[in-house]
Order: C-alpha cells, then structure tokens, then sequence
C-alpha cells in the first residue's frame, strides 16, 4: 500500500527541531517558503531544549548565550524579547579534592590553592621532567607532563579528560594538547609572573557575562517553533524520517513515519541535521557499500545527567564546576540556580551532575534509581552537599551529545559529502550532528542560515567553513588583529581518539 503523500516540489522539508533546523525553518517562512519540520523526538531544541521535570527546568549541558556571529546575537534577540534575557556572570572553576581552583586553570593560582607543600612537589615534578622529560611527547599524556611536571599533569589534567573522552590520556594524540592549552606551561607562567611583560599588545580576557533566556534556551526554540507554525509551516513531533527518496541527481521525496503511519512528503530540498551516519543509511535507493561503510564508521560520545534537588546554601555561585578529584564518576556539576532562578523554587537549587558516557554501557543502563543514589553519595563525597539534604533526583540521558574525531572520521565525512554532492545536492546537512562536527549553538545556527540563503537565493556559501575560533568561548582576544583568523580547525576544541576494534564491530552490529 503506498503512503499518503503530502508536500510539494516547492516544499523543503527539515530533518530535525534543534537549533540548526528551527533556525533553517524560521527563515524560510520569513521568506513565504512551504516548509515541514519532522522531529523524531517529542522535544524542540536538540541538546539545547530545557527540561521539566515536576516544575523543576534543567539545562542539558549548559548554554551561554554569547557569540562572535553578530547575524545570530541579532537573531536571538529577534526571537525573544529583551526583558526575557537574563545578564549573567560567567563563572566556572576545577575542583580538586574538596578545593576551588581558575579556570582556564592558571598555574601560579593552581600552587598557591595546593599548598605550600604539594606546590614545592609541583615545582620540582616540573624541574624533574626539565632533565629528564616524557620519552613520547606525542600523546596527550607525554605533551602536558613535558610542560607542566607529573604531579600537576595528574591533577589537573588526567582525569577529566580520561572522563569526558572515555579513553586513557595516552591514546589521544598531543596535536589536541597543544591547541586546547597553546602556549602556557609552568615555567612560562612563572617567568610571566615575576618578570611581566611590559608593552603587550594582545591580552586574552574571559568573557564575563553572557545572555541566557529566563526559562532555559528552549524558552528560544519553543519561540522559534511557533513562529514557524505561525508562518504556515508544520512542527511534526515524533515524527522521523524512515527514507529521503532520490532519482535523477536529486532528492524528491521523504517518508516519515507520523502518527504511526509512513507519510510521504514531497519536496524540493531537504535540510538535515539528524546524524549524518542515519542520514546515508535512509538514502532510497540505498547508497553503495563503500558509503554505508563510512556512515557506520561515525561515532559519538554521549552523557546523561542527574539532576539533584538540595537547599540552596549547598549551591555555588559557579554555572559550573569541573570535578578533577579521583574516585568520583562525576565529570562536571552544574548549579541550575546560577543560570537562572526561573529554572529552581524558592529557598532550593537544582544540581545537576554529568556523566560522560557511551550508550548501552554500564553507566547509561543503570536504573534511574540507582543513579540517584550515586550521584547522591558522589555530591557527599566531594563535600557539596550531605546525603539527607537531597531531596529528590531527576535521570535525563542524552545519545550523541558529541561527534567523535577518530582517525577515520575526516576520510568518513568527505565520503558522506562527496556521495551526497554527486547524487542528491539537495540534501544539506547542518549542525552539529547534521554535518559530525563538534560545532557550538551559535554556529550550528549560521551553517542553517547559509543553507536557507544557498537555497532561496541561489547563493554558494561553503557551510563546512563555518567553525569556532581555539578561543572562543574561554576567551576574547584584544588586539589588532581580527578576532577570526584566517585558518581555522575542526570546530570546537576535541581530540582525534583512536578507533578501537570493539568500537568498530559495535557501530557494525547495531548498524
């Protein structure tokens, strides 16, 4: 029986209700362009969406509303209204073993909150690898030891990166070592402290304040849905794509899957920011093996968090905190309050805790229950706040919150691409998981704008240039120069992982 079929050759249709297809979709409807959105999942906003739970809202993996794109800065401020932005400050630091330390860490800050003790140990770990230095410096583990001495190497660097990346620091290379901490080293900052360069002309400071919507940022993507609804374009909901149907060099139809039946939708375009890797694998015909083969092989790291509800004297004043203690499965802790108080109640906070995990592994299958039993005793061992002033604990799990940069994935994504250019031009993918690339919101976001201008306008922007500057959140650069520099990288700061023989006949059986 054939499916129903809805649409027309006029319509672009959008894979996805995240920022990067809500943004593409606000667009077209600004520009009079039938357009359908198709949501897999029951919530706008992707990773960036607010979740309720019993009138407590939670930010999945926190969103600072700052950016350097001034198209998108205005477009926010389009969707909402200035009185529904709050000002705040920008505030995180590292925990270690029950103290507070800057973050990005600052070494001469680092020695004073060890200690007298444990910073002589600093000092000479650091005059020890002088002499006798890491023998393989090309992996994360060797570059940073070389820099900084073991002892701080081990306390504020490895653990957190072994968490966020689920791989032993000396499997990541040292290339991602050196754009993420540049030039600092113990001995630099030292020398800069006692002996300050006078004249500099270029000064990295730390954005001190950024927007934030009162409710959440999906405050802005449930603004950006009803405005594309108001415009005449449809929002469908659990609703995703099963095929892109494609014929003489171009996409013509999808088949999603609506209210338990398959809908066609005919259409001119398609706009996608579902994962690439499912993107090639619903291709009708169905793309060659070699193409399949490099869908399969895109990965993703994923995190879930526990939100747990205490007074608001066990809160901080940081959005969030690293957590560098060992022992802890904690990654990161965030203060719901600090965002916003429209997001907690009157006289308590919301902390949640991020475990970085894979999906379908321990951590991820545990019981919610269980999980708010360990993020409970995990909050009372860093000594945050005690076991009986929990009160209750909310579970959100998040599949592919981040692409992973593997040793095949750039070979990978250039095959994807490549097929796409050649048998279906007009399927663009945008966004993070859209284009597997470790993009911020705000970029995600203009990808989505050049696409609907390549698309109305008959413009040739190359989406795959826009990126995020090493800098761009942790800090803003004063100098004459341009704030963008002229080469740019894969995104957001992320290590190429090396891809183990395990991972590999996972993605292949689940594929």
């Amino acid at each position: 029986m054939a499916e129903p079929e809805q649409g027309s050759q006029q319509h672009v249709v959008i894979a996805g209700a995240g920022p990067a297809g809500l943004t593409a979709a606000v667009e077209l409807v600004r520009r009079d362009r039938p357009v359908v959105v198709l949501e897999a999942t029951d919530a706008v906003g992707g990773i960036s969406q607010t979740v309720e739970r019993d009138g407590w809202r939670f930010d999945i993996g926190g969103h600072r509303f700052f950016t350097k794109v001034k198209r998108v800065d205005d477009w926010w401020h389009e969707i909402l209204a200035d009185d529904e932005f709050l000002q705040r400050p920008r505030m995180s630091r590292i925990s270690y073993q029950g103290k507070l330390f800057d973050y990005p860490l600052k070494p001469m800050n680092a020695l004073r909150g060890l200690g007298i003790i444990e910073a002589v140990r600093c000092i000479a770990s650091y005059l020890w690898v002088r002499v006798h230095p890491p023998k393989d410096q090309s992996t994360f583990e060797g570059w940073t030891a070389a820099r900084f001495g073991w002892r701080l190497y081990r306390i504020f660097f490895k653990t957190y990166t072994e968490k966020l990346w689920g791989i032993p620091a000396t499997e990541i290379q040292a290339d991602w070592a050196a754009q993420r901490i540049k030039n600092l080293s113990l001995g630099n900052a030292v020398w800069n402290a006692l002996f300050p360069k006078k004249g500099q002309t270029e000064i990295t400071t730390l954005i001190d304040r950024f927007n934030y919507p009162k409710y959440g940022p999906g405050m802005m993507w449930e603004r950006a849905r009803d405005i594309v609804v108001d415009g005449g374009g449809d929002v469908l909901m659990e609703s995703p794509l099963v095929a892109i149907n494609h014929k003489g060099g171009r996409a013509v139809s999808v088949v999603a899957r609506v209210g338990g039946k398959n809908v066609k939708y005919a259409c001119s375009d398609v706009i996608s920011s579902m994962p690439m890797n499912e993107l090639l694998q619903i291709m009708q015909p169905p793309v060659p093996e070699k193409v399949l083969a490099a869908a399969r092989g895109l990965r993703y790291r994923d995190f879930l968090t526990v939100a747990l509800v205490v007074p608001q004297s066990a809160g901080f004043p940081d959005n969030w905190i690293y957590i560098h203690t060992p022992g802890v499965k904690v990654g990161r802790i965030q203060n719901f309050g600090s965002w916003s108080p429209y997001l907690v109640k009157d006289g308590r906070t919301c902390l949640g805790l991020e475990y970085f995990v894979n999906e379908g592994d321990e951590l991820w299958s545990l019981p919610d229950e269980e999980l708010v039993t360990l993020a409970t005793k995990e909050l009372a061992q860093l000594g945050i706040a005690d076991v009986d002033q929990v009160e209750r604990g909310y579970v959100v799990r998040v599949p592919k919150a981040y692409p992973v940069y593997d040793e095949d994935y750039r070979a990978n994504v250039d095959v994807l691409r490549t097929w796409l250019a050649d048998n279906a031009p007009n399927v663009h993918p945008v966004g993070r998981n859209g284009m597997h690339k470790y993009n911020n919101q705000d970029h995600s976001m203009f990808t989505a704008m050049l696409t609907v201008e390549n698309i109305v306008d008959g413009a040739n922007h190359d989406v795959w240039q826009v990126n995020v500057e090493d800098d761009y959140h942790e800090g803003a650069v004063e100098s004459t120069e341009e704030a963008y520099p002229t080469e740019r990288g894969t995104g957001r700061d992320a290590p190429i992982l090396p891809r183990r023989k395990t991972a590999v006949a996972a993605d292949e059986d689940v594929a």
